[in-house]
């Protein structure tokens, strides 16, 4: 599509489905850096400075330009990168590496998840304090409201956000109006700041400063937050809309970056800068733009908990999560998701994280080493790629960014003592699930120890030419028709059940995002045949329909159930997850009353 296109309307959704995050922002950057530096003028101009640039190689360089070169029918995100890259190389010691670094990518990505809505509505609600007559609201009243405007986002996910989600990108809109009006006319007050635009004020200022520079550095990172997220959300859009829609977010941002720089230079307040920017330009504009900051950064928690459940779901569809109900929220847009358990998880998380902090400075302390390593694993993948491909130039701009989100990395390992550990902890929780998850299945695979086909097939013949045959279709599903499941040698030879027509159903994910095929081969033996679905990991698969397509009416669906017994923690852990996760088939919602779990007794 060529730009000339790209209808206005889908500019002004990517404003409120995919530049949320990174569109509030502005909210609490300027004040955390300002903890850690003396709003001298060389200080502010070193500031806004970083801050341009900051914006313009992490987002417009390694995001929008390189990242978004790289796709697959659209789609973004980690997981993406992943298969792009599986498919250029052979399996071996660089392709475990690159999914163990897709692995803790996606607990990064989990764990700024949790972070960003917390701080995003914190960090409005305290707003409140600069309204006449609310100068002494208490910290816990400040508290109790963004907890409750929390729950009241993770409660409404279930009814999905596609009913409101026509008024995200207006309200967004406004939201970057705002912002570049405001700092506009702050910035007359002061118009000496634009000498900050200027990439030697940055350079001075690492330059004059040394080590010392890391410290600011690690405020800096909290522009850029939602850069993961920009390309996660590919898919949503498409690419065209979001670069238009970043050619008008980033002059929005700057320009109320700038604002807030002249704002501090004209009065020395270091405190809630942004919003006592708006309070010095009009008193009486004040409680508006509050109102709108508020509904502006929970549109951004909204955009990041969207993203959460999608990342989660392809990362069910590739089988390194385990499967959990899923609820398809829109009937027209397929990634409209929403998924029970990591909606009240993460709510328990935000909360935590709130309580814990108590206040958006304190959690700007601790946020940010999240962000900076999942920006660095998606440079070392895009650098791969792009040396695989044998596109020099970008593989060598790879390079320079990996070194630049490493240098972020490092900046944000110096919170540790002050939170960022529990930026850690966030990342650890789902990355020990997933690892025991993954090693959990692995085993249990090398212990069921799976029926070869060509070892079934003797034995299946022999039971269907000899045993009395039940009226009817069964369904059995199995993950590889080569390698079946011991549950299937369970039901036809030691409990001798064998219907008419037995039906091997295998479902294949493929790793593209869309497109879905189904076979029938009715050759394999007499009332035996193979039924193989291939879908894309975005793909919502009717089994249902696409059985009926081919003439199946099924009367039986049989599946296999595992319990785990072991006296090791990871095995408890998987047989944990096990226990609460619903069987493969159910994934699939296909009729209950005709379903049949069997269960094995597996000692791990």
């Amino acid at each position: 599509m060529s730009d000339a296109g790209i209808p206005p309307g889908k500019i002004i959704k990517s404003l409120g489905l995919v530049f949320g995050d990174i569109g509030t922002s502005p909210i609490y950057t300027v004040g955390a850096i300002l903890l850690f530096m003396l709003p001298t003028t060389q200080n502010i101009f070193g500031l806004l400075s970083l801050i341009t640039w900051t914006l313009f190689i992490v987002i417009t360089f390694q995001y929008i330009w390189l990242a978004m070169s790289l796709s697959d029918k659209g789609e973004g995100g980690i997981i993406v990168l992943k298969n792009i890259l599986d498919s250029h190389l052979t399996p071996g010691f660089i392709a475990s590496g690159v999914s163990i670094l897709t692995i803790i990518g996606i607990a990064l990505f989990i764990g700024d998840g949790v972070i960003t809505p917390a701080i995003s509505i914190l960090s409005a609600v305290e707003g409140i304090h600069l309204i006449p007559g609310f100068e002494g609201t208490s910290p816990l009243t400040i508290l109790l409201i963004a907890a409750l405007i929390a729950i009241a986002l993770f409660l409404f996910q279930k009814r999905g956000s596609d009913r409101v989600a026509w008024a995200f990108g207006p309200v967004m809109t406004v939201w970057f109006v705002a912002l570049a009006l405001t700092g506009a006319w702050s910035i007359i007050s002061a118009p000496q700041v634009l000498f900050a635009l200027s990439p030697t004020f940055a350079l001075m200022f690492l330059i004059e400063n040394g080590l010392m520079s890391l410290v600011v550095m690690s405020a800096v990172i909290l522009c850029i937050t939602g850069g993961e997220a920009l390309y996660a959300d590919m898919g949503h859009l498409g690419r065209e809309p979001i670069v238009k829609g970043w050619m008008v977010v980033f002059p929005a941002l700057i320009l109320n970056y700038f604002g807030q720089g002249a704002y501090v230079l004209m009065t020395d307040n270091t405190h809630n800068v942004l919003f006592g920017m708006i309070n010095h330009i009009s008193p009486l504009m004040y409680v508006p733009f509050l109102i709108l900051s508020i509904c502006a950064t929970v549109i951004a928690s909204q955009a990041m908990i969207s993203g959460m459940f999608s990342i989660v779901y392809q990362g069910m569809a590739i089988r390194i999560f385990p499967k959990m109900k899923v609820d398809y929220t829109s009937p027209e847009l397929r990634s409209q998701i929403y998924i029970d358990a990591v909606n009240w998880m993460l709510l328990v998380a935000v909360l935590v994280v709130m309580f814990e902090f108590q206040s958006s400075e304190r959690l700007a302390s601790a946020y940010g080493l999240a962000v900076s390593g999942a920006m660095m694993i998606s440079a070392i993948m895009m650098a791969l790629i792009f040396f695989k491909k044998g596109d020099m130039v970008k593989m060598l701009c790879s390079c320079a960014l990996i070194v630049i989100d490493f240098f972020f990395f490092v900046a944000t390992l110096l919170k540790i003592p002050h939170g960022a550990y529990v930026s850690f902890i966030l990342a650890a929780i789902p990355l020990i699930l997933t690892i025991a998850f993954i090693r959990g299945q692995d085993r249990l695979h090398e212990i069921l120890q799976p029926i070869r086909l060509d070892e079934f097939l003797p034995r299946y013949k022999e039971c269907y030419a000899s045993q009395c045959r039940i009226r009817g279709t069964a369904l059995y599903f199995v993950s590889d028709v080569n390698n079946l499941s011991p549950y299937l040698g369970q039901v036809l030879f030691q409990n001798e059940i064998i219907y008419e027509k037995n039906v091997l159903v295998c479902v294949r994910i493929t790793d593209k995002p869309f497109g879905v095929e189904s076979y029938l081969d009715t050759g394999l033996a007499d009332g035996l045949e193979l039924f193989t679905i291939e879908a894309g990991y975005m793909e919502v698969i009717d089994i249902v329909a696409l059985l009926e397509s081919h003439g199946i009416d099924e009367k039986t669906i049989f599946y296999g159930i595992e319990t785990i017994v072991s006296d090791k923690a990871i095995w408890k852990i998987y047989g944990i997850i096990k226990k609460v996760s619903p069987p493969f088939v159910q994934f699939y919602t296909l009729p209950p009353e005709k379903m049949h779990g069997v269960v094995t007794r597996v000692v791990m």
